[in-house]
């Protein structure tokens, strides 16, 4: 049972990851000017000492909003492929479904390195995010690096098997 939780939870950050994805791509317009404002910190604080860092470009504005969306690709096609090694591995000995684990820690690790490095890092505090009531993306990646770190937390916890 505790193994198909896992499976299952990994599942349903897959289809999270997707989902996401999906709606950078179908929505390319709304999620761009959120990456176009966050940068060019147009909705900080008035007067703040940091607006040196604003960027008002829009071929990097395109770059960043590319990076995360290949970003993010890269971290749903790893997601999905270790749901199908895990699921394969389900009913294995507890070596096997331990070794099927590689491919979601790394792709659970790229989502958390996104929601930390890109959203909290760099948007919010290099460019000051947590200032704008507008343009604020930093509670909805908390959420996602804490769902996201506990089901990584969850999934490397040695099997019953593995403990003996």
């Amino acid at each position: 049972m505790i193994r198909t939780a896992k499976l299952l939870l990994l599942l349903s950050i897959t289809l999270d990851s997707v989902l996401i994805v999906f709606d950078n791509l179908t929505d390319y317009n709304s999620n761009f000017q959120f990456v176009r404002h966050v940068l060019l910190m147009d909705t900080t604080f008035p007067g703040n000492h940091g607006m040196g860092r604003s960027i008002a470009s829009p071929a990097v504005d395109s770059a960043f909003y590319v990076a995360i969306i290949a970003w993010e690709i890269v971290t749903a096609v790893v997601l999905a492929w270790g749901c199908v090694r895990l699921l394969r591995a389900v009913r294995q000995p507890a070596a096997a479904f331990h070794a099927a684990k590689s491919l979601p820690v790394l792709g659970l690790t790229l989502s958390l390195l996104m929601w930390l490095v890109a959203f909290l890092a760099i948007g919010g505090d290099w460019f000051l995010m947590w200032q704008s009531n507008v343009w604020n993306g930093q509670q909805a990646a908390s959420r996602n690096f804490t769902v996201f770190g506990i089901v990584l937390l969850f999934l490397v916890l040695p099997d019953s098997e593995t403990q003996a």
